[in-house]
C-alpha cells in the first residue's frame, strides 16, 4: 500500500489530469477549429492553461484537504466514503457541463459563463436552442469522460489504497502544509495580482486562446461577479476623456436631412428579423436565392448597405434597435427593470404622438425578461405565443412565422391608424424547424439555418403581397432589421464584423423613393434615431445614434462581443479583445485613433449603465 502521505499530492494530480484531460476534449471537438492551430499553439493551450487547471484543483482539492487535516488529529474519523462521494459527483457534473460548454461554444463562441442564468426563468425557450445539438454524441463524451476518471479513482487515488492513518505530528503538520499550499495556486502564484482569464492568453487566435481556458474556473469567475455592476471593469482612460471622445463622435455634421416620407403621421410596421445575416441576402453580396423577397424589398425601397448589428442576442439587438441604446458585453441592462424604465423606446414616442402601439412575437414575451423591457416601453397591445392555437406551434418555441403574419395582417387591418406595430420573427432561430418543404440540400446546421432563413423570406413575402392590396400600406413605413447576425455561414469567429453585417431596409407606400442604396455605415443604435428624423418627430433623448440619412461627421459602427468589442469606420476594422488587452482583428488602415475611439465607446456606454 501506498505511505498516506501521498494522498494529497496525487490527488492534486489527479484533477489536473482530468482538466488536461477536458482541454484535449475541446480541442478534438472543435477539430476544424483546432486544424488552423500550428502544433506550437495546441501545445501552448496546455501549457498557458495549466496556471488556471491548478488554480480551480486548487479550490476542489480544498474540502478534502480540510476534512484529512481534521482526520490527521482526530483518526477515528472515517473519511474514505465521503472522498469518494465528492470526488465522483463532481466529476459527473464538471463532465456534464464540459460536454455542455462544447455545444455551447459552437453557436457562442466563448466558454460557459453566467449567460445561461439570463435564461432560466424560461427553460422552455433554452432547451430550444439547444434542440439542434447532438446530443447523443454529448452524452458518449460525457460518460467516457467520468467513467474513466471514476475507474482511475477508484482503482489507484482512492483513499483505500493507503496505510491506514497513525497518529504523528509529521502527518498532522504535512497536512498542515498542503492546505496552505493550495493558496498558491488557487491565486496563480506570488504577484500581486490574483489570476485571471488572461493567464491563458497567449494568441492573437481567439480559439487559441479560449481553448488554454479552464471552463469551471471561467463559470465559478463569471458567478462570482454576476450582477456585480457596481464597477466598470472596462476602464482605458480618463472618464473625462472618454466622455470627450464619445461626444465628439455623435456630433453630427449638420442637422439638415432628406426626407423620403412627406406624409404627415404614417404608419410604421417595425419587423424584426430573427438571425439574418448579410452572409443569406444577395442584396448585400450574400448568397443568391436564399432571401429572394427581402432583396426585393431592398430594390423598392431605401438599402443600407453597410449596417452592423450591436450585440449577438437577440434580448441586446431589441434594446439597441428600439431603445437605440450600446449592448453590454458581460451583461444586459434587460435583465433590470429599474434601469430599461429609464430608457426611451420608440413605442413611447409615438404613443406620444397619438400612435396605437403593438407588439407581435410568436413565442414567450418572458424569454431573457423581453416583457418587462417592452412594458416599461408602454405599448398598447402585446401579441404572443398563448394568442396564437397550438396546432400552429412548431416544436420547440411557438407559432411559425407564417401564422404570425397572418395574425398581424388580420389585426392591422382593423387597427385604427396611426399605428407603430413590432413584428418579431423566431423561425430561423435554432432549431430551425420550418412547416414547408426545404428549398435546399443538407441536414447540417447550416442547411437548416439556410432553409430556415428562406422560409421566413417565403412568409414575409406572403404578407408583404397581402398587405399591398390593404388601404392603410399606401399610407405605412416598412422598416426591416435583424436582432443580430450569425455565425453560419462560415462559422466565423465570435469577433468578425461578418458575423454582425445585417440588413436595414426601409420600405413601404408612404416611401417616396425606390431603388436606393445608402453606405453609410452605422449599427443598430443609429436606427432609431434614424427613422424618427425621417418622420420629424423628436428623437434628442436617443443621445446614442446617428441619423443615417444626414451627413455624419464620423461614421462608425460599434459592436460588442464577449469582453471584447469591434470598431468599424470607412478607413477600416477593428477587434480588440479585452482579457487580452490587445487587437486580435485588424482590417484597412486602421489607426491608434480609432483604438481609442472604440475603447471610449466601450467604457463611457458601460459607465452609462451602471449609473442607469
Amino acid at each position: 500500500m501506498k505511505r498516506r502521505i501521498y494522498f494529497q499530492p496525487l490527488y492534486f494530480l489527479f484533477w489536473l489530469l482530468y482538466f488536461m484531460m477536458a482541454r484535449a476534449a475541446f480541442l478534438l471537438f472543435h477539430l476544424d477549429r483546432t486544424r488552423q492551430l500550428s502544433f506550437g499553439d495546441i501545445a501552448k493551450t496546455f501549457f498557458y492553461g495549466l496556471r488556471l487547471d491548478m488554480s480551480f484543483t486548487a479550490y476542489l482539492c480544498a474540502l478534502p484537504f480540510l476534512i484529512l487535516l481534521v482526520q490527521a488529529v482526530w483518526p477515528r474519523l472515517q473519511v474514505g466514503v465521503f472522498l469518494r462521494i465528492y470526488t465522483i459527483l463532481l466529476l459527473v457534473v464538471l463532465s456534464l457541463l464540459l460536454t455542455a460548454d462544447l455545444e455551447l461554444y459552437t453557436f457562442w463562441g466563448f466558454r460557459l459563463d453566467a449567460t445561461p442564468l439570463q435564461y432560466l426563468n424560461t427553460p422552455g425557450e433554452m432547451m430550444a436552442s439547444a434542440a439542434a445539438a447532438p446530443v447523443l454524441l454529448l452524452t458518449l463524451i460525457a460518460f467516457i469522460l467520468s467513467a474513466s476518471f471514476v475507474l482511475l479513482y477508484t482503482l489507484y487515488i482512492d483513499l483505500k489504497h493507503f496505510q491506514k492513518l497513525a497518529v504523528k505530528c509529521a502527518l498532522a503538520a504535512a497536512s498542515v502544509g498542503f492546505l496552505v499550499l493550495l493558496v498558491l495556486p488557487m491565486r496563480g502564484g506570488w504577484q500581486q495580482i490574483p489570476i485571471n482569464q488572461s493567464a491563458a492568453y497567449f494568441s492573437e487566435k481567439p480559439f487559441a486562446n479560449h481553448a488554454g481556458l479552464n471552463m469551471p474556473w471561467n463559470l465559478m469567475h463569471a458567478l462570482l461577479r454576476y450582477n456585480k455592476t457596481s464597477k466598470n471593469p472596462y476602464h482605458f482612460m480618463a472618464d473625462t476623456a472618454a466622455a470627450h471622445r464619445v461626444a465628439a463622435l455623435y456630433a453630427p455634421a449638420s442637422d439638415s436631412t432628406v426626407h423620403y416620407v412627406t406624409q404627415p403621421k404614417p404608419n410604421v410596421l417595425f419587423i424584426i428579423l430573427e438571425s439574418y445575416t448579410a452572409k443569406f441576402i444577395a442584396s448585400l453580396g450574400g448568397e443568391k436565392g436564399v432571401t429572394p423577397n427581402l432583396d426585393s424589398l431592398a430594390a423598392e425601397g431605401i438599402n443600407f448597405t453597410n449596417m452592423y448589428a450591436s450585440g449577438d442576442r437577440s434580448e441586446k439587438g431589441m434594446v439597441a434597435l428600439l431603445s437605440g441604446y450600446p449592448v453590454q458585453t458581460i451583461t444586459s441592462i434587460i435583465k433590470f427593470p429599474q434601469k430599461t424604465a429609464k430608457l426611451p423606446q420608440l413605442s413611447s414616442v409615438f404613443a406620444g404622438q397619438g400612435y396605437r402601439t403593438s407588439y407581435y412575437y410568436g413565442g414567450e414575451l418572458e424569454f431573457a425578461n423581453i416583457k418587462s423591457y417592452l412594458l416599461n416601453g408602454g405599448y398598447h397591445r402585446l401579441i404572443d405565443k398563448y394568442d396564437f392555437p397550438s396546432e400552429s406551434y412548431n416544436s420547440k418555441w411557438g407559432a411559425h412565422d407564417h401564422i404570425l403574419f397572418e395574425r398581424v395582417l388580420h389585426d392591422l387591418n382593423q387597427e385604427k391608424q396611426p399605428f407603430f406595430s413590432t413584428v418579431y420573427t423566431l423561425s430561423s432561430h435554432e432549431p430551425y424547424e420550418i412547416p414547408i418543404p426545404a428549398k435546399f440540400p443538407g441536414t447540417d446546421n447550416e442547411a437548416k439555418f439556410r432553409n430556415s432563413v428562406y422560409y421566413t423570406d417565403w412568409a414575409l413575402g406572403r404578407f408583404i403581397a397581402q398587405a399591398k392590396k390593404q388601404p392603410w400600406w399606401q399610407h405605412t413605413l416598412v422598416v426591416l432589421v435583424a436582432d443580430h447576425g450569425h455565425p453560419l455561414p462560415g462559422n466565423d469567429p465570435n469577433h468578425a464584423p461578418s458575423k454582425f453585417h445585417i440588413p436595414f431596409i426601409l420600405t413601404g407606400g408612404a416611401l417616396e423613393t425606390s431603388g436606393k442604396q445608402i453606405a453609410t455605415i452605422g449599427d443598430q443604435t443609429d436606427i432609431a434615431t434614424t427613422l424618427l428624423a425621417q418622420l420629424g418627430l423628436p428623437h434628442a433623448q436617443f443621445t446614442w445614434g446617428h441619423n443615417l440619412l444626414a451627413p455624419a461627421r464620423h461614421p462608425f459602427a460599434f459592436y460588442v462581443f464577449n469582453d471584447g468589442f469591434g470598431f468599424i469606420t470607412p478607413q477600416g476594422k477593428v477587434a480588440f479583445d479585452n482579457v487580452a488587452g490587445q487587437p486580435i482583428l485588424r482590417e484597412g488602415t486602421v489607426t491608434d485613433e480609432q483604438l481609442e475611439n472604440g475603447k471610449a465607446l466601450m467604457q463611457y456606454s458601460y459607465s452609462d449603465f451602471i449609473k442607469k
